[in-house]
């Protein structure tokens, strides 16, 4: 925890690489569960072997969703904040396929913090997702949070 003003001090500046996140084939199978989204790219190894993939390949959203675990240790919270919300993305976009196996890690960039309401914060980070060995990232992402103090 900090206070605002340091927080906004950070505008601008990378706030670090997360640790690397194993995305598997069981996490994919666990995520095509939970969303309900069995395309067979993402669940059939063998029909997937015969894509341009190559193999199955994690779902866009199952990367997206991974972005709170990645910033977790990387942009401090306000002193005070009662709680954070997503608000939304201003842009994403899925640039490159994740094959299973492979390990992604989260590049992080805060654009912006300002106050929308009266104790009510918004923080805009850019991010980028890295496949461990790859040239293209996974994705590139604006991301929204929103802080109550």
């Amino acid at each position: 925890m900090t206070t605002i003003a340091d927080i906004i001090a950070l505008k601008g500046q990378p706030a670090g690489i997360s640790a690397w996140i194993m995305v598997d084939q069981d996490r994919i199978n666990r995520f095509a569960e939970a969303t309900g989204d069995f395309q067979f790219i993402h669940v059939n190894p063998t029909a997937a072997a015969a894509t341009p993939f190559g193999g199955t390949v994690a779902h866009g959203m199952l990367t997206l969703s991974l972005l709170p675990a990645m910033i977790a240790a990387l942009i401090p919270f306000p002193d005070g904040m009662k709680m954070a919300v997503n608000y939304g993305f201003n842009k994403v976009r899925f640039i490159a396929p994740v094959p299973s196996g492979s390990r992604v890690r989260g590049h992080f960039t805060l654009l912006d913090v300002s106050e929308v309401q009266p104790a009510r914060w918004q923080q805009v980070v850019a991010v980028s997702v890295e496949i461990e060995n790859h040239e293209k990232p996974a994705l590139a992402a604006e991301w929204m949070t929103q802080y109550f103090l």
